[in-house]
């Protein structure tokens, strides 16, 4: 269980962690689109690096407790990012913003829609659990997405293609017809399972409270 939390709070902070608009201030000038896509590439490195321990991790039941806490951590950030820029009106095809909280906010977008992907293409199962039935996560990611789109930090290069398949994957746009998902793993199944057995275990406890919750029999005292 130590090293459960110690994944979830190294995935937590790869989130929310200082971004790649901070290695920009320490220089005299940002060097414009071209030297944000390298610095870019750095926090994706690092990035996948992280899933990449989680992909090789033999304990399915942590993995899904990370994915689940990793999810939330990762739309939190999202939404508070949003927030800030459509308060700054930023538009992706801005100039890189000068400002620190709205650089690091437009830097959370980026890296972070582009970090869903790659979860959604190696944990697609448990994602679709996830996202598939939360309308606000679908409405954030399509911004997202779109904002990541506009910026040209993706433009020709292999990230572009994570933010393609991972659209077709989550029904975002139509898949084609040679659609594949070339990080799916056979373990998906094992996270069907576990799926399953959480629906389960969370309907006994609500039975559970709605036992507890039952009818109360009011004592009275009668006369006779």
């Amino acid at each position: 269980f130590d090293e459960d939390l110690f994944l979830v709070v190294v995935f937590i902070l790869s989130l929310s962690s200082p971004p790649f608009s901070n290695v920009v201030r320490k220089r005299k000038k940002p060097s414009g689109g071209e030297g944000n896509k390298r610095l870019f590439e750095t926090k994706r490195k690092d990035q996948l690096n992280a899933l990449k321990n989680l992909v090789e991790l033999n304990d399915i039941n942590q993995q899904y407790k990370i994915i689940d806490i990793m999810l939330k951590g990762l739309f939190k950030v999202l939404e508070d990012s949003r927030q800030i820029l459509v308060a700054a009106n930023m538009q992706p095809d801005d100039p890189f913003p000068m400002d620190d909280k709205i650089k690091e906010a437009y830097s959370h977008v980026v890296e972070n829609t582009a970090f869903f992907g790659d979860v959604a293409l190696r944990f697609p199962r448990i994602v679709h659990h996830y996202y598939d039935r939360n309308a606000d996560w679908g409405g954030l990611l399509r911004w997202g997405l779109n904002f990541c789109n506009l910026t040209g930090v993706f433009t020709g290069g292999a990230h572009q293609h994570v933010l393609t398949l991972m659209s077709q994957e989550l029904g975002i746009t139509e898949k084609s017809p040679d659609f594949i998902n070339p990080y799916r793993t056979e373990r998906d199944d094992a996270f069907q399972k576990i799926l399953r057995e959480e629906e389960k275990r969370r309907r006994k406890e609500e039975k559970r409270k709605e036992i507890r919750k039952g009818p109360r029999i009011s004592r009275s005292r009668t006369e006779l």
